[in-house]
């Protein structure tokens, strides 16, 4: 496989190895079809209440040249599912040495064995690996979940941050009041830390309304049914308080405020939802550069789709001595790439030297502030990860049908923003001029700061 990586047109200025997903799955793609020898095969991913999503591809028939580069396709394209539908099923429909390959990458003690283990947590099942013929791949069963900006009547939004919370009050689309409250809820141990403080903000809110017909809540985090599977907001509590007190405790906040419509759901789909109502359209991708990255994507009709998005775990280089994501142990995963992790982890190849006991916020504070001072170092590193930024999108757009990418986060603040935006343009029109003619890459404007995530949050629910 690595005989054929395909090395990207446009240079990279402190990263000449990255070799994008995107450029090599083409190329194999293309190989397979004019070999005449290709046959058909699937990747259908169960998660919760049945739902089953489905992907479709071909690969090389067995004895030609390019049969060699099927199981490196095929287990990017797994893991690249995985994460962003979620699920603790995956069936591979197609050749049997594929299915038993990926079989044996998400078996105890095989390569994909955290991604096995974390997504069987998460769905509260033993994770599965299925092979089939291409013909027996169950059927798609999805649903999207209705938060399409709904606005009527008095509502809360609450948007639960890493280290401030904020609230609105929403009265028929009017903001009455909004708060922003500092804290810091990772390092508490004891979840009556967490529900006071939620609800401390939402009965702020409701004071400034004649009553309360509905909350949504944003959060950092993967919500099943409103209920907490994982969720850096809950760090700090132990495994077996968490079981008994965080994993229904917006259950249990529903039931505070009389039952009345509650939803929780994952902030990058929120932050979409956000983009979305700000740009009254729909398809619309939100990719978030803070400390982590994080997506959320809202679909043709306006709805959000119950998927995960957690493409921090996706693999956005090839290069096989990519950086390795600490948590995962993979190579190349986007946390490395598209959060305040690249710009620390490409400094020093800028020449540009940080003190070990800053934080990663306060050395990405340090290079933007070498950004505005005009630093030719600190330029290169948003120039590069404007290029890790568009040939991800270009990759990501193999799996969302996207008209809009919204680029937010801490890292885009101030001038990095902007050539990060600039850069990204740059590939899409040289690399995939189809892709620039149809989607629209942009950074938050006025009317979007304006909406805010927290009011976001209160469109969640419909009203009964």
């Amino acid at each position: 496989m690595s005989r054929n990586l395909v090395k990207p047109r446009i240079r990279l200025p402190l990263d000449e190895d990255f070799r994008p997903p995107m450029l090599h799955n083409h190329w194999f793609l293309d190989a397979v079809r004019k070999s005449g020898k290709e046959e058909p095969l699937g990747i259908a991913i169960e998660r919760n209440d049945g739902l089953t999503s489905v992907f479709e591809t071909v690969v090389s028939t067995q004895g030609y040249d390019t049969a060699r580069a099927n199981l490196p396709y095929v287990s990017l394209l797994a893991k690249t599912l995985l994460w962003q539908w979620g699920g603790w099923k995956i069936v591979v429909g197609g050749p049997k040495t594929i299915g038993n390959h990926i079989k044996d990458e998400y078996s105890q003690g095989g390569k994909r064995a955290f991604d096995a283990d974390f997504m069987g947590g998460v769905y509260e099942k033993p994770f599965t690996v299925e092979v089939v013929a291409f013909d027996d791949i169950p059927e798609p069963k999805e649903k999207r979940l209705s938060f399409a900006g709904h606005l009527d009547g008095c509502r809360i939004g609450f948007d639960a941050g890493a280290s401030d919370r904020k609230v609105a009050a929403v009265t028929d689309g009017k903001v009455v009041f909004s708060e922003e409250v500092v804290w810091n809820p990772k390092i508490h141990s004891d979840p009556q830390y967490h529900f006071d403080e939620i609800m401390s903000a939402l009965r702020s809110a409701a004071s400034h309304m004649p009553r309360v017909d509905a909350i949504g809540i944003s959060a950092a985090g993967i919500y099943i049914n409103n209920r907490v599977r994982v969720a850096s907001l809950f760090r700090g509590v132990p495994r077996e308080l968490f079981e008994k007190r965080v994993k229904n405790l917006f259950l249990d906040i529903k039931k505070e405020w009389g039952d009345i419509p509650l939803e929780v759901v994952h902030d990058g789909d929120v932050a979409a939802l956000a983009g979305a109502m700000a740009l009254n359209d729909t398809k619309v991708l939100g990719i978030a550069l803070g400390s982590s990255e994080g997506v959320g994507y809202i679909d043709g009709d306006g709805n959000i789709t119950g998927w995960l998005n957690e493409l921090a775990f996706v693999p956005v280089d090839l290069n096989p001595m990519a950086p390795v994501d600490e948590w995962s142990g993979d190579r190349g995963c986007g946390v490395q790439y598209l959060s305040q992790e690249a710009v620390v982890r490409l400094a020093s190849k800028a020449g540009i030297v940080l003190e070990e006991k800053q934080t990663p916020a306060e050395k990405l504070k340090c290079v933007q502030k070498l950004m505005s001072d005009g630093d030719e170092g600190a330029r290169k590193i948003f120039e590069t990860i404007g290029c890790y930024m568009g040939y991800s999108i270009a990759y990501y757009a193999d799996f969302y049908d996207i008209k809009h990418v919204l680029i937010l986060g801490r890292v885009t603040s101030g001038e990095g923003g902007n050539i990060i935006l600039k850069k990204a343009e740059e590939v899409l029109k040289l690399e995939f001029p189809d892709l620039a003619t149809r989607m629209k890459i942009q950074l938050p404007d006025e009317s979007y700061r304006r909406v805010g995530q927290a009011v976001a949050a209160a469109s969640l629910p419909a009203l009964k």
